[in-house]
């Protein structure tokens, strides 16, 4: 592969769980009146009041649409909504949580699990709502966290559909989704986002963590044109932001598109709990929440307290040969171009490639698996490209 920083790349996902395109935040930005209105036009009309299906699961009653404004205020809730039928008929149901103020307030939602390998995502959710007294609010906040629940059950990636045989589907290249579509993963998101999400969000933190066998630092995406997205992702004493609208298709990107300012955060490996990089995450959404004016009391650290790196591009170093790779930086390292990163060697011990940035900036994601093969990314280098041409893509 070229090391040329200005080579475009024509693959598919970015392994960090994450993302959206140029067009897809740009519904927010000042300058996209018009898409907006259009957005809104075409978007699916908002969900009703809320629909319990008489089921109880576990205690928990469960509803297929979910008003929150129909809770009663000053307590918690936990409730189940019915996602989309199993092969069997039975349902996928994902389980939410509701701490509903006693007075009325802004309505923050947070998501985790839309990859099921994402555990330091869920358990930041977990620890923020923890948190929170709903007889001192003054709002709604709304976590789910177990979107994709058949990924989840296996601690995998992507969603394991049965459509034409065995297939895995990327939850979160299908958002908004569509209650009709011609899969089970696409018909999910479109029950969840038309019928949960949506209609009980004013902003929405959609969390992930690097992917399996690929761990990545603790940064926030999203696009810093946008007032709302800025003022929220600098709240967070995390010391990088990627800078960038990436995909269409992921979850934080139809919220966007539906005029919900939102974006992501990345919380390190997959598949571990990492305590201390969730600690950060779960101090910047505190700061949101309170932004918003939900809970009360003084500000935590914020980026203004730590030394942040903003990037908008991540240069991908792949792997030319197989073999063990032997990593010469780490996550958070300042590198410069002509830096050597890796080494690789065969089953012999001998040293079969070498690997190197071209590119100015601060490593920002890793391969943890020891063992590579052509194709496979090595690290991603997270930099400042001065001419942007169009929405990126990055090799998975």
């Amino acid at each position: 592969m070229s090391n040329n920083p200005h080579e475009r790349l024509d693959r598919r996902g970015f392994l960090i769980a994450s993302a959206a395109t140029l067009g897809a935040s740009a519904g927010l930005a000042a300058s996209a009146g018009s898409a907006r209105a259009e957005a809104a036009a075409a978007a699916p009309a908002a969900a009703g009041a809320t629909v319990y299906t008489g089921d109880i699961i576990a205690g928990r009653k469960v509803v297929s649409t979910l008003d929150v404004g129909d809770l009663e205020g000053g307590r918690k809730h936990l409730l189940y909504f019915q996602g989309v039928e199993m092969p069997t008929g039975q349902h996928w149901y994902v389980s939410v949580v509701v701490a509903k103020g006693a007075k009325p307030g802004k309505r923050v939602v947070l998501t985790s699990g839309v990859h099921g390998d994402e555990m330091s995502s869920v358990h930041t959710v977990h620890s923020v709502m923890n948190q929170l007294d709903p007889a001192a609010m003054s709002g709604t906040v709304m976590a789910v966290t177990d979107i994709a629940r058949p990924a989840m059950e296996g601690m995998q990636r992507r969603w394991p559909n049965a459509g034409r045989g065995a297939d895995l589907i990327d939850l979160n290249r299908e958002w908004p989704g569509d209650e009709n579509g011609l899969t089970a993963p696409s018909r999910h998101a479109g029950l969840l986002f038309n019928r949960l999400l949506r209609p009980n969000a004013d902003a929405a933190i959609d969390f992930h963590t690097g992917t399996t066998g690929f761990e990545v630092a603790a940064f926030n995406i999203g696009g810093m044109d946008v007032p709302a997205v800025k003022a929220m992702i600098e709240l967070y004493p995390v010391d990088q932001i990627f800078d960038n609208h990436v995909y269409p298709g992921v979850l934080h990107n139809a919220f966007m598109d539906a005029g919900i300012p939102a974006f992501t955060p990345e919380i390190g490996a997959a598949r571990v709990l990492d305590l201390d990089m969730a600690a950060l995450f779960v101090e910047g959404t505190m700061n949101v929440l309170k932004h918003y004016g939900i809970v009360a009391g003084p500000m935590g650290r914020t980026g203004k307290d730590v030394d942040v790196f903003t990037g908008n591009s991540a240069f991908p170093i792949l792997a030319r040969e197989g073999g063990l790779v032997e990593p010469l930086v780490r996550l958070g390292d300042r590198v410069q171009p002509g830096q050597k990163i890796a080494i690789q060697r065969n089953s012999f011990g001998e040293i079969v490639a070498e690997y190197e940035t071209a590119v100015a900036g601060v490593v920002t994601g890793q391969r943890s698996d020891a063992m590579a093969e052509p194709g496979n990314p090595l690290a991603f280098i997270l930099f400042h490209r001065d001419a942007q041409d169009g929405a990126e893509s990055y090799p998975e």
